[in-house]
């Protein structure tokens, strides 16, 4: 009986830009056990050569976003560095009522929203620190997709996100990939799948 009201959780997980939250969220992302997906944001900034629309985000134009806002259809959004990044409120709910457990990868202005909107049970937060701000300078320019300017800005942002970690649940120092990616599986097994 209780099987049917099962319902996924939102891991939400931020982190200044460049500190590996996608590589360490793609180590763990397929382990069965967890029953993990990623929930896919909308933004209006170009695709990174790699990325593909509908799969890494919704690549869209200022009037979609404009017009996604204006609907409803965001549960949040961001704007940084001259674009905007939201949250698709439908297909989240979806894949929650799925009972799959949804990483939403967020900035902190976002997961602030979030958090504020959803109820306290249904997510967990993670915050990714870097070893320190040089070392996450070098990330970025190693990254090479953004210009001097950018990194910049970047960084002054990293600043200011990483004061504010203590307001997460946990807190996962990634000075290496494989020991970070291992501290995010072992959080999701104690936190996730002792709520199933």
């Amino acid at each position: 009986m209780e099987e049917k009201n099962k319902k996924g959780k939102i891991i939400i997980i931020s982190g200044p830009s460049g500190v590996g939250k996608k590589t360490i969220i793609d180590q763990v992302i397929n382990n069965v056990d967890l029953n993990l997906t990623y929930s896919i944001s909308m933004t209006t900034r170009l695709p990174r050569e790699h990325e593909k629309n509908g799969v890494d985000y919704f690549f869209v134009s200022e009037e979609e976003f404009n017009s996604a806002i204006e609907k409803g259809e965001l549960l949040e959004w961001a704007e940084f560095a001259n674009n905007k990044y939201g949250t698709p409120i439908k297909n989240l709910y979806k894949l929650i009522g799925e009972n799959k457990n949804v990483i939403l990868e967020i900035e902190v202005q976002g997961a602030t929203k979030v958090k504020d909107i959803l109820n306290r049970e249904d997510y967990i937060s993670i915050f990714l620190i870097p070893p320190s701000i040089r070392e996450l300078k070098r990330r970025l320019k190693i990254r090479d997709t953004e210009t001097k300017e950018k990194i910049k800005q970047r960084i002054k942002r990293a600043k200011v996100e990483l004061k504010l970690q203590n307001e997460y649940d946990f807190i996962i120092l990634n000075d290496d990939a494989k020991n970070a990616a291992d501290k995010l599986r072992h959080i999701l097994y104690e936190k996730v799948l002792e709520k199933k």
